[in-house]
């Protein structure tokens, strides 16, 4: 490889090149400035990314000359929200001994400029927050982004989330350039090739164990955008998902708590393992007794979060009226010593999954049955109890 150096620009020639430290080819005869770059980023995701830069700019600074990282301020947390928890990309910048600004809002924000000149790439990467068309317009080559899916397909801000979700056992990473009006909706400059690497152990693979796959990846694939300089124009479009599979998109929206809600007559055993896997704990709504001046019942729903559960071969025989999706039951007797027993409920495809552990709203998390009789959510027992009958609670979770 040779450099022609300018005032101005480097001049890449058409002649192959290794890249030391992550083994790329790169060929390339495009013409671009030393880069100044704006890294916008939040999680250990898009730290990934910035200590890859990072390092090429350490051992390249005739291409990357700065780094400047944005993020948003720390939020307090806590009881009296006395505590700050801090973005982890702050921690990783500031080891770094790189520039961060702390911004909750681009609105009458100027990017910095340094003596080289001013900003003149944005990356945004897990950020989180919308680059406005200003800040894009401002920056000589525009806006790059890493997304970990295989775009178009899980556009959104939980493409992990929805990957598992979705059982998924191929999946990949984007590198494309930042969109003024839409997220996800840039020219793809560079992708994994299809059908894509394998999600490790799919039926068993936790967000954190996908994230620890990814990151690499999509950091590499950054570097190498920029070594070959895919974002400088002409920008060449090179997704292709949406020519070759033709399977229905999926939107990975934002994971919220409506998400953790348990639909029993809808969800199957599997589909609740799943979830309580990848956004759990999940949680339901249970009517509970509560005593009246008069000392007459009243009832209201609570919220059940459920910590611990587990598909079971069920040891009993139940009434038809207790295999109804969400309605929960007891083996316990009135007689038996406390905690003795367990609560048990079907899910939509009839299969048995036994509650262990269980923090009803107002208590703390304890054993399931102990804190199913302190909120009172069994049904009424008279006391001709037959020994192995299953007690009904008062009414399906919901």
């Amino acid at each position: 490889m040779w450099i022609i150096r300018g005032s101005a620009s480097i001049q890449l020639c058409k002649r192959p090149f290794l890249f030391q430290g992550f083994g790329l080819k790169s060929y390339s005869t495009k013409t671009f400035d030393p880069l100044r770059i704006l890294f916008c980023g939040s999680d250990e995701f898009s730290i990934a990314s910035l200590n890859a830069l990072h390092a090429y700019h350490l051992k390249h600074p005739e291409r990357i000359s700065s780094i400047d990282v944005v993020c948003r301020p720390g939020k307090r947390v806590g009881r009296g929200l006395k505590q700050i928890r801090e973005v982890p990309i702050k921690a990783a910048a500031s080891a770094l001994s790189l520039p961060v600004h702390e911004i909750d809002t681009f609105t009458g924000w100027k990017p910095p400029t340094s003596s080289n000149g001013p900003i003149n790439l944005i990356i945004a990467v897990s950020f989180g927050r919308f680059v406005p068309p200003r800040i894009l317009n401002g920056a000589k080559y525009g806006g790059l982004n890493v997304h970990p899916s295989i775009l178009p397909n899980f556009r959104g801000p939980a493409p992990l989330h929805h990957t598992l979700l979705a059982g998924e056992t191929n999946t990949g990473v984007t590198v494309q350039t930042l969109h003024h009006e839409n997220f996800d909706h840039g020219t793809i400059l560079s992708q994994t090739p299809a059908p894509g690497f394998d999600v490790p152990n799919p039926d068993s693979c936790t967000v954190l164990e996908l994230q620890s796959l990814v990151a690499p990846k999509g950091a590499r694939m950054l570097v190498e955008s920029i070594e070959r300089g895919l974002y400088v124009p002409p920008l060449k479009d090179v997704g292709w998902h949406s020519s070759e599979d033709k399977r229905e998109l999926i939107h990975a929206s934002k994971i919220n708590p409506e998400d953790r809600h348990i639909k029993w007559a809808e969800w199957t055993s599997a589909d609740i393992n799943r979830r309580g896997r990848v956004i759990g704990p999940l949680w339901s709504k249970a009517t509970c007794a509560t005593s009246a001046t008069d000392g007459s019942p009243s009832f209201q729903q609570k919220r059940v979060i459920f910590t611990d559960t587990e598909e079971i071969d069920p040891p009993f025989e139940c009434r038809s009226f207790q295999k109804l999706p969400g309605l929960p039951f007891t083996d316990a007797s009135p007689s038996d010593e406390p905690g003795a027993g367990n609560i048990y409920v079907y899910t939509a495809d009839a299969k048995v999954h036994r509650i262990n552990r269980m923090k009803v709203e107002g208590q703390k998390d304890s054993a399931a049955l102990p804190a199913a009789r302190k909120a009172r959510m069994l049904g009424e027992r008279t006391p001709q109890y037959e020994n192995g009958e299953l007690a009904p609670f008062h009414n399906s979770l919901v």
